[in-house]
């Protein structure tokens, strides 16, 4: 019989499709079980349609072997099956859908859930194999027929026998060679794992012959009159998909404990999430979503291993293990899935468009997970904070990138460790809590609670009796740079310049102080050179004698930061600043020191800085100089 020639360009399209389309090779299960899954939706349809049409729904089933020895992966379905012309029309067309042609017809009927949209995912088989067979019987009809291709070079249709309606494909399998190795897709454990993975909710029944073992008695004894037993394997005719999705049931059918033994088992956490999303949305783009935020964060969360992302299902088929599209980069620690039938896919159904349904999906998303974060913050506290201790940082990064589109989103779900309070507050319990004639929000940045707490700058605050709260984390200081205010309150440094604090009278006593001490200040600016930008009276310092602020934009911590990236350029550095405690008893040693001796009062001086340094938790430049200017001393 003379073969018949693609319709389409025959071989450069045919090529195409097989070797640009599709990255995996493994969706070619995934691509011939959503054709099956579509001709029996069509029979299905066609039986509550039409009277005369006695199918009945729990006949239809979808059937999965393998043959070893003949190299052979067979597909089976009940469904509507074709005529020849069908098989003219839709397998030797390429790129015409008769699923798509058939959908449209039916777009307004909600027993129809056709998969298949653009009539190239049967030609995917050809990624596996180098000969494929379809042998189909339309319902209704008596005469079944053979369509056979080996390629692009064309294919046959001849009649044939088939004792029932439906389709078989037989895809025969391509030899593995140097480059590729196809052999483990006849393994009937692998095309049940592809079952699993792609097409598990697809809605029909996949059944597959699968190895099962037992403990049986062979019928012998043993020294002791015991029967004896041993390990028989047997094939046994089993469902492998689960076929309706628990985010398609109603939430009075599912649980919260279901939804949580669902999350533990698909992604494999040892630990309850700390909250479950549903969301079941409809409108100009319908679908439904099943989230979950974790309670502890991978291993590798924050480094680029981690793979971000939520499972898209189309119409039940899985399109993609982890699509980092659905979810804004802020939120990247959620998990879970969406379904929907609405996003644009792109040919090889591997890949999203970005189009406006996408982004719909996207924003609305957010709104929740941001909406039932806060639920979280307020109903369960204790529960949260877990949540916060692994995410917090991921919210923090949020906000900084983007140049803080997200920090409105963001800023209600952060915590600080307030200093007076002793415990996590947000940013509103904070300015709740302060005092009347507080005006901003104090923070002090350490590599500890403990250390923002022992800074010399927050003498003035303990003082006034005004918190503040304390920055532990490298992102921190740039966030609230970022935000730049809550709530109108400005986001004030402890350690940068003047807090402004100080009552009138302390102010012109410090004024006249400082105008006094201006001789002194100059020679210790000199003395310390190019080390400090400035040397001042301090307004913050009660008791210490010392401390190191900022000017500029860059403070210690985020010099700290920009020195600890290993291998990087030198990074920015501050402007510092040493602020001198003029009542204290060392300030006036130094200056009668400078009166009778100004090389010692210059050691006087270089001490007292590297005294400011040390407490501000900064290396000292010279070590073994500051250890000698000590040594004089005695």
């Amino acid at each position: 019989m003379a073969k018949k020639q693609f319709k389409a360009e025959s071989k450069q399209l045919l090529d195409l499709m097989i070797n640009s389309i599709y990255t995996h090779r493994e969706i070619f299960l995934r691509e011939i079980i959503s054709n099956a899954s579509d001709a029996i939706d069509k029979l299905h349809y066609k039986s509550i349609t039409e009277s005369d049409v006695p199918v009945a729904r729990e006949d239809f089933r979808i059937t999965v072997s393998v043959d070893p020895e003949e190299r052979t992966v067979i597909v089976t379905d009940n469904g509507i099956g074709m005529t020849k012309e069908d098989m003219d029309a839709n397998l030797g067309v390429i790129a015409h859908s008769g699923s798509l042609d058939f959908k449209k017809t039916m777009e307004d009927n909600p027993d129809v859930d056709i998969i298949g949209q653009f009539g190239v995912g049967f030609y995917s088989s050809f990624l596996v194999s180098d000969k494929v067979t379809v042998i189909s019987k339309a319902y209704g009809q008596d005469q079944a027929w053979k369509w056979q291709s080996e390629g692009a070079d064309g294919y046959t249709i001849k009649e044939c026998e088939k004792a029932s309606h439906g389709t078989e494909v037989i895809m025969h399998i391509k030899p593995s060679d140097d480059n590729e190795d196809y052999d483990d897709f006849l393994e009937s454990r692998t095309l049940e794992d592809l079952v699993k993975k792609y097409s598990d909710y697809v809605r029909w029944p996949i059944h597959m012959m699968l190895e099962k073992g037992a403990m049986e008695e062979t019928g012998e004894v043993d020294e002791e009159g015991n029967p004896k037993r041993e390990w028989v394997t047997h094939l046994e005719d089993a469902v492998v998909n689960s076929m309706v999705p628990i985010w398609q049931r109603s939430k009075d059918d599912v649980s919260n404990e279901d939804c949580i033994k669902f999350y533990r088992e698909k992604f494999r956490d040892y630990e309850d999430p700390v909250s479950v999303i549903r969301v079941n949305a409809e409108g100009a783009v319908s679908y439904k979503a099943m989230l979950f935020v974790p309670k502890n964060a991978p291993y590798n969360f924050y480094s680029r291993d981690f793979e971000p992302g939520l499972q898209l299902y189309s119409s039940g088929v899985m399109i993609m293990d982890k699509c980092k599209d659905l979810l804004p980069e802020c939120f990247r620690f959620v998990r879970g899935v969406v379904d929907s039938p609405d996003l644009s896919l792109n040919i090889s159904r591997e890949m999203l468009q970005h189009d406006r349904q996408l982004t719909t999906i996207r924003n609305n998303l957010e709104k929740k997970i941001k909406n039932d974060l806060l639920r979280l913050l307020e109903e369960d506290r204790e529960k949260y904070e877990e949540f916060h201790k692994s995410f917090g940082l991921q919210l923090k990064y949020g906000i900084v990138e983007d140049y803080g589109m997200k920090a409105d989103l963001l800023k209600d779900l952060l915590l600080f460790h307030s200093a007076d309070q002793d415990k996590l507050v947000t940013l509103k319990e904070y300015i709740e809590a302060m005092p009347e004639g507080q005006e901003k929000i104090y923070y002090a940045s350490a590599e500890s609670v403990a250390r923002a707490k022992q800074l010399p700058q927050t003498e003035q605050l303990k003082a006034k009796g005004y918190d503040m709260l304390c920055f532990i984390d490298d992102v921190d200081e740039f966030m609230v740079r970022t935000i730049r205010n809550y709530d109108e309150k400005e986001f004030v440094d402890i350690a940068g310049g003047d807090l402004g604090l100080e009552t009138e009278e302390e102010k012109q006593e410090l004024d006249a102080k400082e105008e006094e001490s201006k001789d002194i200040l100059e020679f210790i600016k000199e003395s310390l050179g190019d080390k400090v930008s400035s040397v001042k009276v301090s307004r913050k310092l009660k008791t210490h004698a010392v401390c190191l602020s900022t000017e500029g934009d860059v403070s210690l911590e985020m010099e700290k930061y920009f020195a600890s990236i290993p291998g990087a350029p030198e990074g920015p550095k501050a402007q510092r600043v040493l602020e001198i405690n003029a009542m204290h008893p060392a300030f006036e040693s130094l200056k009668a020191t400078y009166e009778v001796d100004r090389d010692k009062a210059a050691d006087l001086a270089r001490i007292m800085y590297a005294q400011a340094v040390l407490i501000a938790g900064m290396p000292v430049d010279d070590m073994l100089d500051y250890s000698e200017l000590v040594f004089k001393l005695f």
